[in-house]
């Protein structure tokens, strides 16, 4: 099969197109034809050997992705063959992704709705579910003035929807004209351009922050707080998590708002109701650029550069 593979980390060339066997499906597993394969900022930095946590660096050499969509095509042991045919969606054991088959297993599989194309469904796998607990975890009420950074992203993209919905009044900061108009299409009452200097004067007090950039970027968001108000750090776009103590907090009179540890049966959930939901119409992805499997390398290197926009995607087919 057609695969990328990791020998070593570094710069976006080192995912090199192969060539490896099919993988063969075990007890529990299944095999499935990828349709698309997931690309997350995380993914670059493991890339580059500079993940949030130590622990999620992979043993070299990988095949990396963690988000597939496609079509089941065989199963294992003790598995309903009935299963092959189906279109799904899965998250994989954190490899394994970009490849023409990925094998998975079947406690992971979701299926998706017939009215949603796979592109949409893949690229609600990891995004639409970290949404979800975001929006829970906030419990945004209506009138709420809610700051998202970025907002011009996958994540960002459903967020600003999801609050929009909430009744909340979204501020949405991002990098450029096109993810600012992009924010504004989904329902941002108010867009920022992070990259200019003192950016934040611009802002008045903020009930809610949910923060993906972190770095000097969220420590100004931070400052934004109105006493009372609450703050998620969701993830380090910036190359560092916002540094803000429990001490700079409660001088503040501001909560850091945590999601709980996350289970698979409780991230499954939250996927298949992603799905449900955009199925109904009610939550679009935004894919904004997707590359062929060979060119898993410029998909990184564009997500890097920050030039992408909304969700990317590698196609398998």
């Amino acid at each position: 099969m057609r695969a990328v593979l990791l020998r070593e980390f570094g710069p976006p060339d080192r995912l090199q197109p192969v060539t490896l066997a099919d993988p063969r499906p075990g007890e529990g597993e299944v095999i499935i034809a990828t349709e698309f394969a997931g690309v997350t900022f995380v993914e670059t930095q493991i890339r580059g050997g500079r993940p949030p946590r130590p622990s999620m660096l992979p043993d070299l050499p990988v095949v990396p992705g963690n988000a597939v969509g496609g079509v089941v095509v065989e199963v294992g042991s003790e598995i309903d063959v009935q299963l092959v045919g189906r279109r799904v969606v899965s998250s994989l054991r954190g490899s394994g992704g970009y490849a023409e088959r990925a094998l998975a297993a079947t406690s992971a599989l979701i299926e998706v709705p017939g009215d949603l194309v796979m592109r949409d469904a893949v690229a609600l796998v990891a995004d639409g579910r970290t949404a979800l607990m975001a929006i829970r975890s906030m419990a945004p009420e209506a009138g709420e003035r809610v700051l998202v950074l970025p907002a011009g992203g996958g994540l960002g993209s459903l967020l600003v929807q999801l609050l929009h919905t909430a009744g909340a009044t979204v501020f949405a900061a991002a990098g450029g004209d096109r993810k600012l108009e992009l924010a504004r299409s989904l329902g941002a009452h108010h867009t920022v351009d992070y990259r200019r200097e003192d950016w934040w004067k611009s802002l008045d007090l903020i009930d809610l922050v949910i923060d993906g950039v972190g770095g000097t970027v969220g420590r100004a968001a931070f400052k934004l707080l109105r006493p009372g108000g609450r703050m998620l750090r969701l993830g380090m776009a910036s190359g560092a998590f916002t540094a803000v103590s429990d001490h700079d907090a409660a001088a503040g009179q501001v909560s850091l708002v945590q999601t709980p540890p996350p289970d698979p049966s409780t991230l499954k959930d939250l996927a298949r109701e992603a799905l449900d939901i955009s199925a109904q119409g009610k939550l679009q992805p935004i894919v904004g650029q997707t590359f062929p499997l060979e060119h898993a390398g410029d998909a990184h290197a564009a997500i890097e550069a920050r030039t992408t926009i909304g969700k990317t995607l590698l196609a398998a087919r």
